[in-house]
Parts: C-alpha cells; sequence; structure tokens
C-alpha cells in the first residue's frame, strides 16, 4: 500500500511539473549592419589596420563570428535574428550589392531576417537576388506585394520554426514610409504595422502557436505602439533608429528589454558593435516570464575569426584602390553621428551643405539643403581617404539643383522638423541660410526666424535651391520640391562633390556656427 502511495505521489509530482514546464530560448540578433564587414572605429566609420591591430576597433564580420558562435555554445536552444538594413554604407555594397551580405549571413547561421528601408535601395530587383541567395527566411507583414511579380513569391509575412519541440511564429515589419525612405516602386503598398502584425499573430495563435518573436525594422517608437496596440506578441527585436538599450552602458535609451506589459523589446545600436542576446523564459501557454541578457560589445576583447578576416580581405582587394586614396586633411574629428546630424546643426551636415552650395553658386544657386538622414558616419582627425568620404555618403546621390519659392522652402524646414522625437533623418542641414526651431510647438508650425543670404526669407520670391536627388525626388517627406521648376537631377555624386570642396580647402577645421538654433538655447 506504501509503495502505492508513492507510486500515487510521484505521478501527481511529474504532472505538476509537466503543467508548469517552462521553455527557454536565447535570442541573439543584429540590427542595421549596413555593410560594416571590416572593422569600424569610435565612430562607425573606417578603421585602419593598425588601429584595429592596436585594439581600437569595434564590429566587423570576423568578430561577429566569434561572438555568435561562442553564444551559440552558451545555450541548446537559440535563434539568430536580424532587424534589417543589411544592406547600403560601405564601399563592399556599392560594389557588391547584396552578394557579399548574403554570404556572411549564411555563414553566420541566420535563422530569419526583416526587410529594412535600406533593402530597397536599389529597387525590388537586387533584394530578390539577396532574398535568393541566403537559405533563411526575409520577413516583411505590413506590404501588399501582390503587384511586384520580384518579391511576391519571395518575401513571406511570417514564418514558423520548431526549436526543441516548440513551435515559434516569427513575423517582420517594415517601415510605413519606405516609399519614402527608399526605392521600393509603386508596386509595393505599406500598411499600419499594428494591423498587419495583429493580423499575423491572430493567424498563427489559430495555427496552435504561442511564442511569437516580432522582427521589425521600425524604430523603438513604433515597436512601443505595436507592443502597446497588439495582443499575443512576446519579443520585437527591433532596428531602424539605432537605439542602444542596455542596462549597464551610460547613455542607453532605454533598459534591455524595453518591457511593455509582458512584450520585451531589444534592439542592439548598429553596424555590427553589438551582439543582442536575450535570454526569455516562457510559460506553458506562451506567456514570457522572464525575460533578460544585455548586448555583448564587439570590441578588442573578440577575437576574429580567421577564416572570415582572410574572406573580407579577399572582397576587398577591388575596392582598396578607390578607397585607400587620401583625398584631404581634417585638425579635428568631423561629428557626423545621426544623433547629432538628426537633431540639430551638425559640423559635418555644414560641410557637406557647404560643399554643394559652393560646388553650385555660379549657377544662381542661393539654399542648400542635406537631409541628416544621408549622412551615416564621422571622419577622425588627420588624413582623409575617399573609403572615409564614401562611408559618410555611400548613397550615391547626385546632385540636384532646382528653383522654388521661399514659401515651399518653409514647407520643407517644417517637414525636416516634424519627426525629430523619432530622430527622422529628414532633419536639414543647411548653407546659404539659417532658421530656428521649437520642437516644444507642434509639427508643421516650428520653425522661425529664416533667413537667406542674411535677409529675411520672402515666401513669394524664387530662390534657387541645391540638395541631392533622393531629397528633390520626394525623399525623407520633401514631396514639396518634386514640382520645382528647372529641376535638374543628374549632376556629380555628392561624395565626390564633398571630397573636391575638402581637397580644395584644406586642411579642414570642422565646427558649427550658429545657422540652426533651437529655440530655448
Amino acid at each position: 500500500m506504501s509503495t502505492r502511495l508513492l507510486t500515487s505521489a510521484a505521478i501527481l509530482a511529474l504532472t505538476a511539473g509537466a503543467a508548469s514546464a517552462e521553455y527557454n530560448l536565447t535570442i541573439l540578433h543584429t540590427n542595421d549592419f549596413h555593410a560594416r564587414f571590416e572593422p569600424i572605429s569610435k565612430y562607425d566609420s573606417t578603421c585602419s589596420a593598425e588601429d584595429n591591430t592596436a585594439g581600437e576597433c569595434f564590429g566587423g564580420s570576423a568578430r561577429l563570428v566569434t561572438a555568435i558562435n561562442d553564444a551559440k555554445a552558451k545555450t541548446d536552444n537559440w535563434i539568430l535574428v536580424d532587424g534589417g538594413d543589411q544592406f547600403q554604407g560601405t564601399l563592399f555594397y556599392t560594389y557588391y550589392k547584396g552578394k557579399l551580405s548574403a554570404e556572411m549571413m549564411n555563414r553566420m547561421g541566420y535563422t530569419a531576417m526583416t526587410v529594412g528601408n535600406h533593402e530597397f535601395d536599389d529597387g525590388p530587383e537586387v533584394l530578390r537576388g539577396f532574398v535568393d541567395a541566403v537559405d533563411f527566411p526575409i520577413l516583411m507583414s505590413n506590404a501588399d506585394l501582390s503587384g511586384e511579380k520580384l518579391l511576391s513569391d519571395a518575401v513571406r509575412k511570417s514564418v514558423v520554426i520548431e526549436k526543441n519541440g516548440e513551435k515559434i511564429g516569427l513575423i517582420g515589419l517594415t517601415p510605413v514610409d519606405t516609399a519614402e525612405l527608399s526605392s521600393p516602386g509603386k508596386n509595393v503598398v505599406f500598411t499600419d504595422p499594428v494591423q498587419a502584425v495583429q493580423g499575423e499573430v491572430d493567424r498563427l495563435t489559430g495555427e496552435g502557436v504561442n511564442k511569437i518573436v516580432v522582427l521589425s525594422h521600425s524604430g523603438l517608437n513604433v515597436d512601443k505602439r505595436v507592443a502597446e496596440e497588439t495582443t499575443g506578441v512576446d519579443v520585437i527585436v527591433g532596428g531602424h533608429d539605432n537605439s542602444l538599450l542596455s542596462n549597464t552602458i551610460e547613455g542607453a535609451k532605454g533598459p534591455y528589454p524595453v518591457m511593455v506589459g509582458d512584450t520585451a523589446i531589444v534592439q542592439a545600436y548598429a553596424y555590427g558593435k553589438f551582439l543582442g542576446e536575450l535570454n526569455v523564459t516562457f510559460d506553458d501557454e506562451g506567456k514570457v516570464v522572464k525575460a533578460e541578457g544585455e548586448p555583448v560589445l564587439l570590441d578588442a576583447a573578440v577575437t576574429e575569426d580567421a577564416d572570415t578576416v582572410s574572406r573580407i580581405g579577399e572582397a576587398a582587394k577591388p575596392l582598396d584602390e578607390i578607397r585607400n586614396r587620401v583625398v584631404a586633411e581634417a585638425t579635428e574629428a568631423i561629428d557626423g553621428d545621426r544623433t547629432t546630424c538628426r537633431a540639430g546643426e551638425c559640423a559635418m551636415g555644414n560641410l557637406i551643405a557647404d560643399a554643394m552650395l559652393a560646388a553650385t553658386k555660379e549657377q544662381g544657386v542661393q539654399v542648400a539643403i542635406q537631409n541628416g538622414g544621408g549622412i551615416r558616419a564621422s571622419i577622425d582627425a588627420g588624413p582623409v581617404t575617399m573609403g572615409e568620404v564614401l562611408t559618410v555618403l555611400p548613397f550615391q546621390n547626385t546632385l540636384s539643383t532646382f528653383e522654388v519659392s521661399g514659401q515651399t522652402i518653409l514647407d520643407a524646414l517644417e517637414n525636416g522638423v516634424s519627426q525629430l522625437e523619432d530622430g527622422g533623418g529628414r532633419f536639414p542641414q543647411v548653407a546659404g541660410m539659417s532658421f530656428t526651431f521649437d520642437p516644444a510647438k507642434e509639427v508643421g508650425s516650428r520653425i522661425s526666424d529664416v533667413m537667406v543670404g542674411g535677409e529675411p526669407i520672402d515666401p513669394a520670391k524664387t530662390y534657387g535651391v541645391v540638395s541631392n536627388n533622393f531629397v528633390r525626388n520626394g525623399g525623407d517627406g520633401y514631396k514639396m520640391f518634386t514640382d520645382a521648376e528647372n529641376a535638374y537631377d543628374f549632376g556629380p555624386d555628392v561624395a565626390d562633390v564633398l571630397a573636391e570642396y575638402m581637397a580644395a580647402n584644406g586642411p579642414i577645421t570642422p565646427g558649427t556656427d550658429g545657422r540652426i538654433a533651437k529655440a530655448g538655447e
């Protein structure tokens, strides 16, 4: 009888254990890599071989391979995902497009990736080539692809994977304004992120999947909104606004993870400088009961994988002649950091805008406008190579000249400061003019004290403007320029314009001069 009682007790204990079984999953993640296959400097730009040997560099594919392999070895249950924008940012992308990205991601063993806006920089054709080259699914839930035959059968809204006997649903998310940020073409129609995610969550949960991870290239604010306004999302792996989330690093945008209800939101800055590592515990019903971790800094303490170093070196050979050419000298570091150039006047913005204006002044151009989002890196002091210039301005945008009214310029400036809270890339860096903006005021009424050539702007007067072809054709919300008079979009590459200006005016001593003022400061 006592044996029988013990057996019953054991059965009860086993049943209770099964009822409360927990499922542990490690989510390894990257985002906004932007073709930084080689190590980067503290300015997120080119890092010399000498500095790398001296232990002063970060990231690069070879360190990322080591970090990923080390992280995988610590757990028997992991996924490796990417939050978008593998494309664009260095000569590697200009030369190889998505081919080297696909090769490296396959080498690292990614599970899935969402589409970032820059994956559309060369249209659906290059994205389709990338999708065909990778060994894992590319996801995007918030777009109607039925009209784009190149992508309709290639990019999926979501995918279900099985890990250690449990099903996990992965959903992709892309910026709803990608048509303004990149070149997806007219056949791709982007839709509201909340509705798109909820639709996929409902479909997946209807199939019995109770663990949902969203790969979201949408920015932290959108991710919070998705977490607040949907049900059933357990984890959001973010990207797009290069948010550093950390529990230990000073200046981080928030904790790692940011919790919104039961939803854990993570992001790992950008450029391969960190590998995100989130450890999640789910209960039987798929609810997150614990989510903790920290991004891993890929500094000199992380050994570079030798095979990957060799492969990247081989891939770099065709690029070296171009990028190693010294074109100028800088007396001190030139600040092109996104946190500066998307929030106010920055030294790199002034330099680029001054270069554009100088190149076109003989054509009667009075004003230069460069979108802050087109500025992708800083440059350190000393010799400046063409490779560094191309890392700052990687998009192969061309100089555009056109004529618009003063009112149109005012409208453009209002657009430029309309997304300050989200770090929007439309922030205007300028030359030939000055203005004040007030973030505390409503969108559409934030601009004041606009001066052109030392005189108050006249809304009725026609002005000559220079920008890049992306902005002139409505990119970053600058739709008011699409109907400009006497528009010419086929000038030289803006990177070449900057290099020539720096060469002619060097050595460059960067700085700001108050041409953009923030109210109250």
